[in-house]
């Protein structure tokens, strides 16, 4: 089995900005996190305080906030963690879901996703 990576354009709040970043796509991280000095360089500012469980049992505190994500033409407004130096950078499934994308199991690629109506 091998890793999707997907690149992911951020902008900063007015569109006026943005940085591109090749991140690892992560179906078991909620948030997308990526680094602090990339979202404080597009002015994007925490709104919050989370606290975040690891794989290996720890607890994070880590700052949240809002950007506007693009990918292949669309964008999405989704919540991103700053990520400090010793975190991962990753694209989590709260951003696929938001950009309506999901991983092709053959191809281990990023699809746009068929949206779902249940009545």
């Amino acid at each position: 089995m091998g890793h999707t990576t997907a690149v992911i354009k951020l902008h900063a709040p007015d569109l006026s900005r943005s940085r591109e970043l090749e991140l690892l796509v992560d179906t078991g991280s909620t948030y997308t996190w990526t680094p602090r000095s990339v979202l404080e360089d597009l002015s994007i500012k925490p709104t919050v305080i989370r606290n975040f469980r690891t794989i290996d049992g720890r607890t994070l505190k880590r700052e949240v906030g809002e950007v506007v994500m693009e990918y292949a033409g669309d964008r999405a407004t989704r919540m991103v963690v700053f990520a400090e130096p010793s975190d991962a950078h990753v694209l989590g499934v709260d951003a696929l879901e938001g950009l309506g994308l999901e991983i092709d199991p053959v191809t281990r690629k990023l699809r746009k996703a068929e949206a779902l109506l249940a009545l």
